[in-house]
Parts: structure tokens; C-alpha cells; sequence
């Protein structure tokens, strides 16, 4: 049988490399499509939890991981070797930045050794990494080849960015479009034909490089924008307007517009890493990404914003950072999710740790951080008490359970970044408003 009938049929045999936010998402679509499918990661931890049947993703529901691994449709392993059984391989490994601000492939180089070794006739290959235009074709196609394999016949190649938005409720994997760039036609006529199967529309493009390009040029955007929305946060403050009431009113207009806001910084694995593998690309062609590099530097300076904005808030009681008891709300990149990575809670805290300040914090979706080395636990709930003894409370993640009436009546001191105190009060310091 051939593997365009194992896929119409749902006899293909999947495999996840990479079990974090976009795998384990990915493999339940798959499994929830009449697929038998097989996870791959190199963390064992990940493995026993799922083998035990226990979630660890929060956009992944607890019984559709029982009902697969019930009807023996999901498997966990460590062993690469699964892959010579499998007919089609979709790699979600992460792709982070080293200390340089450069891509980090080594995960991806890591799975391609691996990989190389189990590749057979007839199967399909499927990068959905976030990487720069050419990893495809430059990195991965010369180690798959190596057998002697040709490309478009022997096996299929294609790349296919991942679109998660951890946390929400209306766009998931199935119902966002995917775009998919094959090496060969052939080759983008079998990945699409795969992911017919579990979303509703495949965007095909005419190569893996403009595949690549399409997810970097969405997050690219999003950063550019969000940097526009947070240097005009900080000449609001500098004019005395509010900004929050100036975004709102361009908002009514509607065509030339879209929303953006600002806020104390960038978070998630996706809009502080992407933008910078774009740049990094482009020098290598002798060209300077400037608008990149511009927003770059107004998103990474908003953690140190947020911490000068509590200084001035302190100086006005009288008191300084060193030595201040800081409550910092919500430690998560964003409102509603568990995820901590690239937060900018986290650069705010290490910033007011180095000067000084006594830092706490409460997230009812994140339970301890690792911070400078060391693990911190968050505080169990919010008591008027506990609010009373802070000097300062900086709210940073406006999750929708918190209680942010409470926060402006017993606090003393409060740093808004999200615009989620009501009215306007002596004791708050608003991001684009300032103390008014």
C-alpha cells in the first residue's frame, strides 16, 4: 500500500518528535483522525507522565490523552528506533536563541542524527520548528540523502510552522490554517494530503522557504507592532495623555487600524525568538534588519521601564527599592496560561532582585519560577494581610481569575501594566499613564 493510501485510509503510522506545546497538541489532532501515532522525546519525565496516562499541556484535555492511549492510538517512547515502523514524522523540537542572540539548531540536528538512521522508502518528513529560511533545504534534505534517497521519490520533505497560541479558546490546531512548503511538488502534495486529514485548511506555498518566511514574517510582525504600541506607552507618559485611552479611540477606525497594546514586555517562545532568526539570516547576506532591531530594543527594555516606573512610584512614599517588600501579579507570558517562558515577569524580578528588593509573587497558574539559579514558590492565594505588608504590587499578568479588586483596595502601592485597575487612583502608576 502505498503511503497516500495508508493516509486515506488511517493506516499511516505518525510520528511526533518533540512532546511540549506543539507536539503533544499535534499528536491528539492526529490520534483524534483515526491515526495510530507515536511520540518521540528525549526527556523521560515527559515519557512516564504520558505513559501513565498523566497531562502536563493545558491546551491538551485530559480526555482525549485517556481516550487515546484507552484505544491504543498514543504511545510514548524515548527510542528512536520506533521510527524505521513509522510512515510520516512531524518534528516540534524547540528552537531557542543562544546567549548571542543566534539561532539554537542543536535540537533539531540532535533529531536529524537520530532520524537518519530510520529513514526508509515511501515516508514523509515534516518540520514544524520555527527556523530561518533554508534549514529545509540546507540542513535536513543533505542528512536524509545520505542513503542515497532521492527526494519527491523515494521520500517526502516538507516544512510546516507550527500556529499554537497556548490558551486559546477559539483557534486550536484543527481550525487554524496550516501552510505547508514541500521540497518538490510531490512532496507538498503528501504533506498536504496528511494534514487534510486533521485541520481545515492547508495554505500550500510554493517552497519550504517561503514556508519558513511566512512564520517568521506573522511574529516578526507582531513584535514590530507591539514595540510601535510600547515606545508610544512611554511618550504618553512623558506628554501626560493616557495611552490606553488613545489606543481605544484609534480603534474605532475601521480600515488602516489594528490593535495592539503595550505591556512590560515580550513572552512566549514564539515573538522574542523569531524576529531575531529573520535578522540573523539577513546578515548573513549583508543586510541590517533595522525595524527588527529597533523593536528589539524598545520590547527588551520594558522590564527595566517597569522597574523605574516602581522606583518613581517608591521615591513618592519616601522610600527606595533596596529593601522593599515587591509583590510581582502574575508571572505567565501571558493572561490565562501556565507557560513561563521568556516572560518578562522574569527579567522584572531579577532586575528589582539586583537592586535590592525583597520579591514575591502570585500566579494561579504558576506555582514556582527558577530565578538566578535558585527555584522560588509562588504565594498559595491573596489575603488583604499579605497586600497590607507589600510596598509595592506589580501587576503583570492580568490573568482573569485574580482579583484585582482586592489589589487596588489594600495595596499600597500598585504598578498597572496591563490597564486592569479601574478608575484613576493615587496609589497606581499606570504603563503609558504614569502617576497622575
Amino acid at each position: 500500500m502505498t503511503l497516500k493510501n495508508k493516509i486515506t485510509s488511517r493506516d499511516a503510522r505518525i510520528g511526533v518528535i518533540g512532546l511540549g506545546y506543539v507536539g503533544l497538541p499535534l499528536a491528539m489532532e492526529f490520534t483524534r483522525s483515526g491515526f495510530n501515532v507515536t511520540g518521540i522525546d528525549i526527556d523521560t519525565e515527559k515519557v512516564e507522565k504520558l505513559s501513565r496516562g498523566e497531562n502536563y499541556i493545558q491546551d491538551v484535555k485530559d480526555t482525549d490523552l485517556d481516550h487515546a492511549i484507552q484505544k491504543n492510538l498514543f504511545s510514548a517512547s524515548t527510542d528512536f528506533s520506533v521510527i524505521q515502523d513509522l510512515d510520516a514524522i512531524s518534528i516540534c523540537v524547540p528552537t531557542p536563541l543562544n546567549k548571542q542572540k543566534n539561532p539554537d539548531i542543536s535540537f533539531i540536528n540532535s533529531v536529524m542524527n537520530s532520524l537518519k538512521d530510520y529513514i526508509h522508502p515511501d515516508m514523509l518528513i515534516v518540520l514544524e520548528s520555527t527556523t530561518y529560511p533554508g534549514t529545509t533545504r540546507e540542513l535536513i534534505l543533505p542528512k536524509l540523502t545520505e542513503k542515497g534517497y532521492v527526494v519527491g521519490e523515494d521520500f517526502y520533505l516538507c516544512f510546516s510552522p507550527e500556529r499554537i497560541d497556548p490558551g486559546n479558546k477559539e483557534f486550536g490546531t484543527a481550525n487554524t490554517p496550516k501552510v505547508l512548503g514541500g521540497v518538490t511538488k510531490k512532496c507538498g502534495e503528501m504533506g498536504s494530503a496528511l494534514y487534510e486529514t486533521i485541520v481545515s485548511q492547508v495554505v500550500s506555498v510554493s517552497s519550504p522557504e517561503a514556508a519558513e518566511m511566512v512564520k517568521l514574517l506573522e511574529n516578526t510582525f507582531r513584535a514590530i507592532n507591539i514595540g510601535l504600541a510600547n515606545e508610544v506607552a512611554i511618550m504618553c507618559e512623558k506628554l501626560k495623555i493616557d495611552v490606553w485611552e488613545v489606543i481605544d479611540a484609534a480603534a474605532t477606525k475601521p480600515f488602516g487600524y489594528m490593535k495592539f497594546t503595550p505591556g512590560p514586555g515580550l513572552g512566549g517562545h514564539c515573538i522574542p525568538i523569531d524576529p531575531h532568526y529573520l535578522s540573523w539570516k539577513l546578515k548573513a547576506l549583508d543586510y541590517d534588519a533595522r525595524f527588527i532591531q529597533l523593536a528589539g530594543e524598545i520590547n527588551t527594555a520594558m522590564p527595566r521601564h517597569v522597574v523605574n516606573l516602581v522606583r518613581d512610584g517608591l521615591n513618592s512614599q519616601q522610600k527606595s527599592i533596596k529593601g522593599s517588600n515587591i509583590l510581582v501579579i502574575g508571572v505567565a507570558y501571558k493572561k490565562n496560561v501556565n507557560d513561563v517562558r521568556e516572560s518578562p515577569a522574569l527579567d522584572v524580578m531579577k532586575l528589582l532582585q539586583h537592586d535590592g528588593a525583597i520579591v514575591s509573587f502570585f500566579d494561579p497558574y504558576v506555582t514556582e519560577v527558577r530565578l538566578n539559579g535558585s527555584v522560588m514558590k509562588g504565594n498559595k492565594s491573596l489575603s488583604s494581610d499579605f497586600l497590607n505588608q507589600t510596598d509595592a504590587v506589580i501587576i503583570v499578568t492580568d490573568h482573569d481569575s485574580i482579583d484585582f479588586q482586592l489589589i487596588r483596595i489594600e495595596s499600597r502601592l500598585i504598578i498597572d501594566t496591563r490597564n486592569v485597575i479601574d478608575g484613576n487612583c493615587s496609589h497606581v502608576v499606570r504603563l503609558g499613564v504614569g502617576n497622575r
